[in-house]
């Protein structure tokens, strides 16, 4: 159990802070992540690489000389937003284009996918990269949904390096593509995480049992069996490896024994000699291998085996000098830091465009709605975080609590200043995507921006304007995430609750009216993805023990839905 922190809330900027203070010899601390503190030269390609916290040294501890440029950090298990992506990333930019590196989660693969599409807009060649080297995540046949664990780290370094040396932004991303098309993990796992504030683990492991296919986000193993001596473990691991060699593979391979938070050092190192022992029977020359905590899940108890195959342009960028907190490689000479440039934070927005007299008290409405529901959402947390557990990682209800609180503070800040309606929505749907990051900031974060597109500084928002914005988001969601009725998702609940919505605003119903009849579609919705079978996301990997299980997100969207309703109070 994760037992030091002072607020949950804070617990991954707080950490930051530390591991900042601790190693600024190497990084420096930025709003959203880090950069690396030693001289970057113009011209060189700029390698950013990011996700959740809980993973330590995963993301930060990659960032350094040799390595990566700069890390984006979310919340734990949780994307960073794509203003923050994008916000680090233009800061670690030197002209040469830039890698942005991820683990294949949803929520990291809609925010770093979006901030690559802002950074294009802003002349920048943006190359995404999503790892996918768990083999237990997905079949063969179908890698591209498979996640990204600690192969991360192989195909950083390789990625890190090929930049280091002065390549072109095409050669970098050749290289670190084929590096992740040669890299394959799995692992196994003894018992589960606790997230910071939490009372029970996201998913418990039956006594004498292990799980076997886990996931770094405390997603239950893909099946449980009674716990393996060392040599056991070690024969299942490398067999599920070498079960998926790369084509054109050779016998040179990069190899990384990783603990997941709670196996101790010495027992890696006795798992290590059955694991080495069984690769060298294999045929394999083992080149640099590493034995370590290289990508965490807070206290998860277990590890997992990484093999990256290798040639001769990936062997020597394996092998190149890099110089970080967590790993060192080569000679000292050349890696040399330099005084800490001052962070410039963003500041916060303050003014807005005019605002009529009812705009700007529909605006003060809408704030007071955010704080309503930000209440509701907070109450409902933990029942949020049991029903996500099911089927993901549990940290739903910890998301929303945090995205729809900044975003209640952001629209009483824009509202006390005179916005009008639209004005007021933006700036929530922004602070909802910062704060909340992962799959439903940046959800709802797109959702809450796209209808206030439909509303107006101006004019008094109508019935006609709220049921548009509603499509409005609907359809930006679906069009982002590809999600569709059926799938498991909240668009299962949003969905029938805009059809009901437009339906009803056509037929001439007041507002509050049309607002509680599609209000009651989407819970009735909500409780009927129980019966379906999730087909997106990580949920989707496990998709059999989701059934019988509402969706958190639906259930959410639902909670949502009926909450706002008890304040509506625009004109008919």
């Amino acid at each position: 159990m994760t037992h030091l922190f002072d607020k949950p809330d804070t617990f991954a900027a707080d950490a930051m802070r530390g591991y900042c203070d601790v190693h600024a010899r190497t990084v420096r601390l930025t709003q959203g992540g880090v950069l690396r503190a030693t001289p970057t030269p113009q011209g060189k390609v700029a390698v950013v690489v990011g996700g959740g916290s809980g993973h330590y040294p995963a993301f930060a501890g990659y960032v350094g000389q040799g390595f990566a440029d700069a890390a984006v950090t979310g919340d734990v298990f949780a994307s960073p937003s794509t203003r923050f992506i994008r916000s680090v990333a233009v800061k670690a930019h030197r002209g040469a284009g830039i890698l942005l590196g991820y683990g294949n989660y949803a929520g990291d693969v809609l925010n770093f996918g979006m901030a690559a599409e802002q950074l294009r807009g802003d002349g920048i060649d943006v190359r995404p990269l999503a790892i996918t080297d768990d083999v237990a995540s997905a079949p063969a046949d179908n890698q591209a949904r498979r996640r990204g664990v600690a192969g991360d780290l192989a195909v950083f370094k390789i990625a890190g390096a090929a930049a280091e040396a002065g390549k072109p932004l095409d050669e970098v991303e050749r290289l670190a593509r084929l590096a992740n098309a040669r890299t394959r993990s799995f692992g196994v796992a003894f018992a589960g995480c606790t997230l910071p504030g939490a009372e029970a683990p996201l998913f418990a492991v039956p006594p004498g049992q292990m799980a076997i296919g886990l996931g770094i986000h405390g997603e239950p193993g893909i099946e449980e069996t009674p716990i393996l001596g060392a040599s056991e473990i070690a024969a299942l691991l490398v067999q599920r490896l070498l079960d998926e060699v790369p084509a054109q593979a050779g016998q040179r391979v990069a190899v990384i024994l990783n603990g997941l938070g709670s196996t101790k050092h010495e027992e890696l190192f006795v798992l290590w000699v059955a694991v080495a022992a069984l690769l060298r029977d294999a045929g394999l020359t083992l080149v640099a291998p590493l034995v370590g905590e290289f990508m965490t899940s807070l206290d998860m108890e277990g590890c997992s085996l990484t093999l990256t195959w290798l040639d001769d342009e990936l062997e020597p960028l394996w092998l190149a000098p890099c110089d970080t907190a967590t790993l060192r490689i080569g000679a000292d000479e050349g890696l040399v830091s330099v005084e800490a440039v001052p962070d410039v934070a963003e500041e916060e927005r303050t003014s807005w465009p005019p605002a009529s007299t009812a705009s700007a008290a529909q605006g003060r409405l809408i704030a007071d709605g955010m704080a309503f529901l930000a209440a509701a959402l907070a109450s409902a947390e933990d029942e949020l975080g049991r029903i996500d557990a099911k089927a993901g990682d549990g940290d739903h209800g910890q998301g929303m609590t945090r995205g729809s609180t900044a975003a209640a503070a952001a629209a009483q800040a824009a509202a006390t200043a005179g916005a009008g309606a639209a004005s007021v929505l933006g700036a929530a749907a922004d602070a909802w995507a910062d704060r909340a990051g992962g799959t439903s900031g940046v959800i709802w974060g797109l959702g809450l921006r796209s209808a206030s597109q439909c509303l107006s500084d101006e004019a008094p928002v109508d019935a006609g304007q709220v049921a548009a914005g509603a499509k409005k988001a609907l359809d930006s969601i679906t069009a982002l995430g590809g999600a569709k009725p059926g799938d498991k998702t909240l668009v299962d609940a949003l969905d029938p609750f805009v059809r009901t919505l437009s339906a009803s605003v056509d037929a001439g119903l007041p507002l509050a009216a049309a607002w509680a009849a599609a209000s009651k579609e989407a819970t009735r919705a909500s409780d009927a993805t129980a019966r379906l079978t999730p087909r997106l996301g990580r949920a989707s990997i496990i998709a059999e023990r989701s059934r019988g299980h509402r969706d958190a997100g639906a259930v959410s969207l639902a909670l949502a839905a009926s909450t706002i309703h008890a304040l509506l109070d625009f004109p008919t």
